[in-house]
């Protein structure tokens, strides 16, 4: 790669990006950043609040921006987005599987034992973060398939390296993640071509409306306990905004990283690689 393909690595004019989850608070920075380097957005959420909200945020970049419905359960709502997605651009060029989360349910406590657990809440879990995954893999990367390149990005978790206490069923469904995007790279690759990339970023901690409270108090804004035990044991002694996301995708989904596929990368401030000693 000479310099003059470096310095255009991460101009995406002319790609069309969807983004599960687009509302977010970490794939719309996502999005926001993917539309300064031109490429085109449409954002995948079930709220279409959010989507539109996220939508806002990209006014006056240079590419052209929707905000579309999409259910990741249900493979007909999935099916229906992604038809108004070609009937708009024409082409999927790059997927981002950002909808995930966990259920207050499924996650043990002074309210809930890990033997009460129900199975329905577990059940939830793993559909939200890895149906959710499969079924926009299988109906983008069909078209992604037949017109023979497209990238995957998947969005995993610390959790798939250390389980994390008390989040039993979010810990299983990232690992599960992680595994699918190592499968599926092997597969889109040995089976269509390898022009079609699959992989996943790791998040660490970063403060989102899912986990604010449980790592800050909600009253005074000092950390708690579990809190403070996470910046302890991360070497960059901070939590993760989602800028720091950034660069890390940037890299997945450009020509910089043309000959990686099925890696999943951390992006966690050291917290994978400190033993705690």
């Amino acid at each position: 790669m000479n310099l003059q393909e470096v310095t255009q690595a991460y101009d995406f004019t002319g790609k069309t990006v969807a983004i599960t989850g687009g509302g977010g608070v970490l794939c719309s920075g996502m999005a926001a950043c993917l539309a300064g380097c031109n490429a085109n957005i449409v954002v995948l959420d079930r709220d279409m609040a959010l989507g539109e909200k996220a939508l806002q945020a990209l006014k006056g970049t240079k590419g052209k921006h929707t905000a579309v419905f999409i259910d990741v359960l249900d493979k007909a709502k999935v099916q229906e987005a992604a038809n108004k997605v070609l009937a708009e651009y024409g082409r999927i060029d790059i997927l981002i599987n950002g909808a995930g989360g966990n259920n207050p349910k499924a996650t043990t406590g002074a309210e809930m034992s890990f033997f009460d657990i129900p199975a329905e809440a577990i059940q939830f879990v793993s559909n939200l973060n890895l149906i959710g995954t499969v079924l926009p893999s299988q109906v983008f990367g069909k078209q992604m398939a037949a017109q023979k390149e497209g990238i995957i990005l998947n969005v995993s978790s610390m959790n798939a390296f250390r389980p994390l206490t008390r989040i039993p069923a979010y810990s299983a469904a990232k690992a599960a993640i992680s595994n699918f995007t190592q499968w599926l790279a092997v597969h889109m690759a040995q089976e269509y071509t390898p022009n079609i990339r699959v992989n996943a970023i790791a998040p660490g901690f970063f403060l989102t409306d899912q986990n604010r409270f449980l790592l800050t108090d909600k009253v005074t804004g000092e950390l708690t306990a579990r809190g403070r035990k996470i910046l302890d044991h991360t070497p960059s002694a901070r939590f993760g905004t989602p800028d720091d996301l950034l660069g890390g995708m940037l890299w997945l989904l450009s020509p910089a990283s043309k000959f990686v596929t099925g890696i999943v990368l951390p992006i966690d401030g050291g917290f994978s690689a400190y033993s705690g000693v």
